[in-house]
């Protein structure tokens, strides 16, 4: 598995101050938070169903176990997976161990309308906390109105305010890149960060990067 660079820590910074400020925390308690976010696309709902279930095209490569969005898969249908592959490195003259990664498992699938799944995304994993993420497709016209909402509860190891704030930044750069990778409907632009907005001399080498866990901690770290 690719750890995550200190170049990605810096592009996940330059988003948080460049995505759109339809997304918002909607609601708080001592256990948990709900973000949600909207966005507009130039497309009919069959394209936006079509492209949630190829995720490699549009999730962002830094929020990955691997390194690159093309090793996700969905399959949408009730207990379908959220998954990913982490391609494992040649030892010598063995052959490589292939690693995976379950982000979260399908709980329904209404084709055009709905797709819910449920688990702890990113750093939340390792929480016994539990999230539903729940994808609401309404058509409009010239395009399609996407809801992206994240409803997390039970116990983990952040504060609440603190991890509401990061999960809601990154949850909305997702949306932003199935917007931009099918296009947004009128002025519904939302900004995408570029990678080249990260300074170069912030990557770190391999062995020292720090892992995708440890990037949401320092975050979150009110420190």
């Amino acid at each position: 598995m690719r750890p995550i660079t200190a170049f990605a820590m810096a592009g996940l910074l330059a988003a948080m101050t460049s995505v759109s400020a339809r997304a918002e925390v909607v609601s708080t308690s001592p256990n948990g938070f709900v973000t949600r976010d909207t966005a507009q696309i130039a497309a009919p709902p069959m394209t936006v169903w079509l492209a949630l279930t190829k995720p490699g095209e549009w999730w962002t490569d830094e929020h990955t176990w691997s390194g690159d969005a093309g090793n996700l898969t969905l399959t949408p249908q009730a207990g379908g997976c959220f998954c990913e592959t982490i391609p494992g490195d040649d030892a010598g003259d063995a052959s490589a161990m292939n690693g995976s990664a379950r982000h979260a498992i399908v709980v329904q699938a209404f084709p055009l309308k709905v797709l819910r799944l449920r688990g702890g995304l990113g750093p939340l994993q390792g929480e016994p906390a539990e999230g539903v993420l729940t994808i609401t497709l309404k058509e409009i016209p010239g395009g399609t109105r996407v809801l992206w909402e994240y409803n997390v509860g039970g116990p983990m190891r952040f504060e609440i305010p603190a991890i509401a704030a990061a999960v809601d930044q990154v949850m909305s750069q997702q949306l932003t890149g199935l917007q931009a990778h099918l296009g947004p409907l009128g002025d519904d632009t939302r900004s995408v960060p570029s990678e080249t907005s990260a300074p170069q001399e912030a990557t770190a080498d391999d062995s020292e990067a720090p892992t995708f866990d440890e990037e949401f901690e320092s975050l979150t770290d009110e420190d």
